[in-house]
């Protein structure tokens, strides 16, 4: 089944050089939007409370500040065969986030540098499990139940794909795009603008995929952040190949979500910490405007 990609495909094709088009096109990849509504399985929820195990506690950051839940996701009611990444067949997956809403004057969520101001809890399936109220003083996001939607999602804004895959011309697809004089110039951001236009007016809330980035590529902020010698690191594109989308959750006025100026969270985690269940190596960063 590929008509999930058919919508972005079509305005590929319309706006691109031919041979960039192909070979974008061909980099696609399905992702599970997690939508308030729609005909898929239900598959979490966002905000609310938690069900945690009871020998679980409440994840904090700095021993003082409780992380606010952000969103709850069964594994098991995943579609699969468009799952893009290596996910547990059954289970839950717990995403917290440090936030700053219920401190005084204090509007915009803040994410702290280190990971102890985000937390990725997975909760096996036949785990008892009981519904918990958030600490004192933090008010949890309105609940939303979420259903899946497959959607096309893709690299753009500096992805080290852009850079290894070659159009038939000889160049890659960056090149490509920044090729030639203005105004004929096509744009590094055109693949983002294509991705944006798609998706225009829906919370952006996914499970695997490629990440719609805010600003420019999460796996290069991430290989930043973890590399001795940051942007300047000369292993910088080596090391954002190994980091996948694990989630992403957008800024929503139906659960009082605000990332910053209208950002986004994204969770990302290496390919082999994946397959080995260490979630407790994913990584958080947020972008925004």
């Amino acid at each position: 089944m590929t008509a999930w990609r058919d919508q972005l495909s079509t305005l590929a094709q319309d706006r691109l050089p031919a041979e960039v088009a192909a070979k974008w096109i061909e980099l696609f990849q399905p992702g599970i939007r997690l939508a308030a509504k729609g005909t898929g399985p239900r598959v979490g929820q966002l905000g609310g409370n938690p069900a945690l195990p009871d020998a679980v506690e409440w994840p904090i950051w700095a021993e003082k500040e409780p992380l606010t839940f952000v969103a709850a996701v069964d594994c098991a009611s995943l579609p699969r065969e468009f799952l893009t990444i290596p996910l547990p067949e059954t289970g839950t997956l717990l995403f917290f986030s440090f936030d700053g809403r219920y401190e005084p004057d204090n509007y915009q969520h803040i994410l702290p540098g280190d990971t102890g101001g985000y937390r990725v809890i997975f909760v096996p399936a036949g785990t008892p499990v009981a519904e918990r109220t958030p600490p004192a003083d933090l008010e949890p996001y309105p609940r939303r139940d979420v259903f899946a939607e497959i959607v096309a999602t893709a690299p753009e804004s500096e992805h080290v794909l852009l850079d290894q895959t070659t159009t038939a011309s000889g160049v890659s697809l960056a090149e490509a795009v920044e090729a030639g004089p203005e105004p004929e110039r096509i744009g590094a951001r055109v693949f983002g603008n294509l991705t944006w236009e798609v998706n225009e007016g829906t919370p952006q809330h996914q499970i695997g995929g490629f990440a719609t980035p805010v600003q420019d590529a999460v796996e290069n902020e991430i290989a930043a952040e973890v590399l001795e010698g940051g942007w300047q690191d000369p292993r910088l594109k080596e090391e954002a190949a190994r980091w996948v989308l694990l989630a992403q959750f957008d800024s929503d006025e139906e659960t009082d979500m605000m990332w910053g100026d209208v950002g986004m969270l994204y969770w990302l985690i290496r390919t082999d910490d994946l397959k080995e269940g260490r979630f407790d190596a994913a990584r958080c960063l947020m972008q925004c405007g």
